[in-house]
């Protein structure tokens, strides 16, 4: 039988990196014995040429690096398919985060391809080629082909990891730390020689640093929704966006639960319980025993989050008004507590039914500074003269409480139809309750005192609304849509 015939070097190299890159060496070995002959002994002689030409006696240094140099194109031009740009540290830096952004979720795609098949693969090229002539030989030559390609892969994460910190950039460092530590075991064995020593290292710095920057970044954003500055009332005390953009953020954090309880590892570094600064909220840790810093670390947002909310209340002018956005605000909080699981397990039901308590209180608080006063019109003292009940009653105070009643209920109608309650269930809960007060108290006294108004003249000027026009009224509040500035009386 003729021997089979000689193949070119870089034909050999083909053959050999192909088979590497699509299958492991399990199946390898199982395409060898089972696959197809012609095929089979194609890879073989491949292997054969490439040991013959480069270890015939001693391969000299002169022929690793004509290896390395061959070896090299073919593994940059892979590296370019993936995508991954040649951006030194600087560039990485200079970009805007939108850009980066996309940047990442190409870079992670690409780490994982470049260790765990294009460095791979061609590593068990080098250690196939070089098997008998030594270690060294194969190391050098390996880290001579990959570490351009390497370096420039690190060198993106690296930039990454030490740019400025600022919130939006926690959930991309986050899925890079997580993505490099899922890689670690691979970069360990890919590259576990003494001269590739330095990219282990390297990898291992930016793991640390990546969790280092997640850790800061935290800690930046309690003290940015501390600090947060906005003065100016949201119109109708509907929800503030400063509420909305916390909870949404920590929604999201609870969503990378796994990897922050293992990077969060102490309690915040403020709020203890009597600072003694009127800047800072207090809080008693001591509560919150067995759960974990990360739980704490949320919870802490929390409070802050309504620490600068209190303060914000404290601008609009009208104290009903008020309460209504400190009930609003709080409401949403609980809402969006109780809509993630992961976050209701790590707040916890205790710390939930104390939110809860908050925003019912701010509720009662608000009927209490709106209604109070218009329910006093409705009361009896002051209207009976002298004599019996019905014969001692003062027409004149009578007609002046009706009137001051109707003054009162129009224009906190006015007023209040353009407040806003965004949550539909409390909006109707709210205006339940405040026609539970509001309407058997008027009917009582409508009803108590109705007669003397209609024997005297122009009832109508001072029993303006009947019962059921105060119900529809009422249906009109918190809709944040102006109304007529009288109220439509069902009698015309």
């Amino acid at each position: 039988m003729e021997p089979p015939e000689s193949l070119p070097l870089e034909a050999a190299e083909k053959i050999i990196l192909r088979w590497d890159s699509t299958a492991s060496e399990e199946a390898r070995e199982k395409m060898i014995f089972d696959g197809d002959r012609e095929e089979v002994d194609l890879y073989l002689q491949a292997v054969d040429e490439i040991q013959r030409s480069m270890s015939s006696a001693s391969l000299s240094d002169e022929q690793s690096k004509v290896y390395g140099s061959v070896r090299k194109s073919a593994v940059d031009a892979s590296f370019r398919r993936l995508g991954v740009e040649k951006l030194s540290i600087g560039d990485v830096q200079r970009l805007e985060w939108e850009q980066l952004e996309a940047k990442i979720r190409r870079w992670i795609r690409a780490a994982k391809v470049c260790v765990r098949t294009l460095f791979a693969s061609e590593k068990r090229l080098c250690e196939q080629i070089f098997d008998g002539v030594g270690t060294a030989i194969d190391d050098a030559c390996f880290m001579e082909t990959v570490k351009g390609p390497a370096i420039q892969l690190f060198n993106f994460a690296e930039a990454i990891s030490i740019s400025r910190r600022s919130p939006e950039k926690l959930f991309k460092i986050l899925d890079l730390h997580d993505s490099l530590m899922d890689l670690i075991p691979d970069i360990d064995i890919v590259f576990d020689s003494k001269s590739s020593e330095s990219i282990r290292v390297q990898a291992a710095e930016i793991l640390s640093r990546l969790a280092e920057a997640a850790r800061g970044i935290l800690s930046e954003f309690e003290n940015a929704v501390l600090r947060e500055p906005s003065k100016v009332p949201v119109p109708g005390g509907t929800i503030h966006p400063l509420t909305r953009y916390v909870m949404n953020y920590i929604s999201l954090i609870s969503d990378y639960k796994q990897t922050m309880n293992e990077l969060i590892v102490s309690k915040p570094s403020t709020g203890s319980r009597y600072s003694g600064d009127p800047s800072t909220p207090d809080m008693d840790f001591t509560e919150l025993e067995g759960k974990t810093p990360l739980a704490i670390h949320l919870i802490w947002i929390i409070v802050i989050l309504q620490f600068n909310l209190d303060g914000k209340a404290k601008h609009y002018k009208d104290a009903s008004l008020c309460h209504l956005f400190i009930m609003n605000n709080v409401h949403y909080i609980v809402q969006k507590v109780r809509g993630s699981p992961e976050l209701r397990e790590m707040i916890g039901d205790d710390y939930l039914k104390k939110l809860t308590g908050k925003f019912r209180q701010a509720a009662t608080s608000y009927q209490r500074a709106t209604w109070v006063r218009v329910l006093y019109c409705l009361r009896d003292e002051g209207l009976h003269v002298s004599g019996g009940f019905s014969s001692g009653v003062s027409k004149s105070a009578l007609r002046e409480r009706f009137k001051a009643f109707n003054a009162m209920f129009e224009e906190v109608h006015r007023t209040q139809a353009v407040w806003l309650i965004p949550d539909s269930q409390l909006r109707e809960e709210l205006r339940i309750s405040i026609s539970e007060k509001l309407i058997p108290a008027y009917r009582s006294f409508f009803g108590r005192f109705r007669s003397h108004i209609e024997s005297g003249r122009h009832p109508e000027n001072y029993m303006k609304y009947s019962v059921e026009d105060l119900e529809d009224a009422v249906l009109d509040f918190f809709e944040g849509i102006p109304v007529s500035q009288h109220l439509r009386r069902r009698s015309q």
